[in-house]
C-alpha cells in the first residue's frame, strides 16, 4: 500500500530535527517528522491458533479497556504525532523514557536494544508514494512475552501480507509466540526492498541507455544527482539492518526462540543479498557520472578537433594573405597579370594537400 507525502526534503526535516533537541534531557519525547493534524489510528489483532479479534480504534483508552480473549497481542498504532498517546502506552507497559524518545524520533538509524521484559527494535520501511518519490519511513517494535507493539508514522504501509495471513489463517503465525510476528513483519519490509532495488536498477538502466546512444538531455546530471542520493537513502536505511538481524542470530535473547532464530537466519541472508547490490549500484552511479563526464569531453574534443583543423588550414592562407596584403611598393608578383589567379591556385592546392594529409594521418 502507498500513500501521499508532503514534498518537503527529509534531510530538511532531519537538520532541524536534530537543532531542536540541543539541550534538552534526555527522555524528552518531541515527535521529528512532518506535523500533521491526521487522527490516531490503531490497529489491534488478539489471536491464538484457534481463534482472532480484528479490531479499528481511534484512543489508547480503548486499547486498554480491551478485554484479551487470546494468546497474543499485537497493536499497531498510526500517528506518532499524537505523542500523549504513545507516552500512555509506555505508561502502561511500562517503557523506558529513552525508549519513547526514540520511537517519536524519526532520525533513528535501525537499531536493536534489551531491557529488562521486552526488545525495542527500529526498522526503516522503504516504498514509493504516489508521485514515484522514494519515501523511509521509521517503524518501532516493543517484543514483549506475548505481545507486540508497533508505531508507524502515519496509517499505510506493506504489512498487508501479515494481516492477511493472520487473519486467514495461513502460514504458522497463528501457532508461534510474537517474536515469530516480529520476524513475519520485518520480512515484508525486507521483501519490499527488493521492488526498490529493482526500481533503482530500472533507473540506473535507463539512464545507462540515454548515455550509451547519446540520447540524454539536458537534465541527464541532474537526474544522476537525484538517483545517486535515493541509492545513499536505501543504504543508509538497509546495512544497519543487516548489523540488526545478526544481533538476533547470534546472541541469545530471552524473547527469541530457538526456533525462530532460524526464520531471522534467513532474513540474514537476505538483506546480506540486498546489501550487495545497493554496493554495487552505488559503484554503477558513480561509473554512470564518470562516463557522462568522458561524453562531454569525448565532444569537446571533438569540437576542437574540427576546430584546430580549420586554424590549420588557415594559417598558412592567412600567412600568404598577409605578405601580398603589405604596402610595400614594390613586389614583383604585383605585375604579373595573372598574379591574381595564381595566388587563388596556390591557396586552394595548399587547402588540398593539407586535408589529404589530414585524411592520411586520420586525423579526420
Amino acid at each position: 500500500m502507498t500513500k501521499k507525502k508532503s514534498v518537503r526534503s527529509r534531510s530538511t526535516i532531519k537538520l532541524k530535527s536534530l537543532k531542536g533537541k540541543i539541550g534538552q534531557v534526555p527522555g524528552t519525547m518531541e515527535y521529528t517528522g512532518i506535523k500533521s493534524d491526521k487522527p490516531l489510528y490503531i490497529e489491534l489483532f488478539d489471536y491464538n491458533s484457534d481463534q482472532i479479534a480484528h479490531h479499528k480504534l481511534k484512543s489508547v483508552e480503548e486499547v486498554f479497556n480491551h478485554t484479551k480473549s487470546g494468546d497474543i497481542l499485537w497493536l499497531n498504532i498510526n500517528g506518532l504525532n499524537h505523542v500523549e498517546s504513545i507516552e500512555s502506552v509506555g505508561k502502561q507497559y511500562d517503557l523506558h523514557p529513552l525508549v519513547l524518545e526514540d520511537i517519536v524520533n524519526i532520525t533513528q538509524r535501525p537499531k536493536l536494544d534489551e531491557y529488562e521484559n521486552y526488545l525495542f527494535v527500529i526498522v526503516k520501511m522503504l516504498y514509493h508514494d504516489r508521485d514515484e518519490r522514494l519515501v523511509v519511513e521509521q517503524l518501532s517494535f516493543i517484543l514483549g512475552e506475548n505481545y507486540l507493539i508497533s508505531f508507524q508514522e502515519s496509517e499505510g504501509d506493506v504489512l498487508d501480507p501479515v494481516r492477511k495471513r493472520l487473519i486467514q489463517t495461513k502460514g504458522r503465525l497463528r501457532f508461534i509466540h510474537a517474536d515469530y510476528l516480529l520476524y513475519a513483519l520485518i520480512d515484508a519490509i525486507i521483501d519490499h526492498y527488493y521492488s526498490i532495488i529493482e526500481s533503482l536498477g530500472d533507473k540506473l538502466e535507463d539512464l545507462e541507455n540515454q548515455l550509451f546512444n547519446g540520447s540524454q538531455k539536458d537534465d541527464i546530471v541532474h537526474k544522476i544527482q537525484e538517483l545517486k542520493r535515493e541509492i545513499l537513502r536505501v543504504r543508509r536505511a538497509v546495512v544497519p539492518l543487516r548489523e540488526l538481524i545478526n544481533k538476533i542470530e547470534k546472541y541469545d535473547y530471552k524473547l527469541i526462540t530457538d526456533h525462530s532464530k532460524l526464520f531471522y537466519r534467513d532474513l540474514y541472508d537476505h538483506i546480506v543479498q540486498i546489501t550487495e547490490q545497493i554496493d554495487i549500484y552505488r559503484e554503477m552511479i558513480w561509473s554512470l557520472m564518470d562516463m557522462h563526464m568522458n561524453t562531454l569531453s569525448i565532444k569537446m574534443n571533438q569540437v576542437m578537433k574540427v576546430l584546430t583543423i580549420m586554424a590549420s588550414i588557415f594559417i598558412p592562407l592567412t600567412f600568404l594573405a598577409g605578405i601580398y596584403g603589405m604596402n610595400f611598393k614594390y613586389i614583383p608578383e604585383l605585375d604579373y597579370h595573372y598574379g591574381y589567379y595564381v595566388f587563388w591556385v596556390v591557396m586552394i592546392l595548399l587547402v588540398v594537400l593539407m586535408l589529404f594529409l589530414f585524411k592520411r594521418k586520420k586525423w579526420l
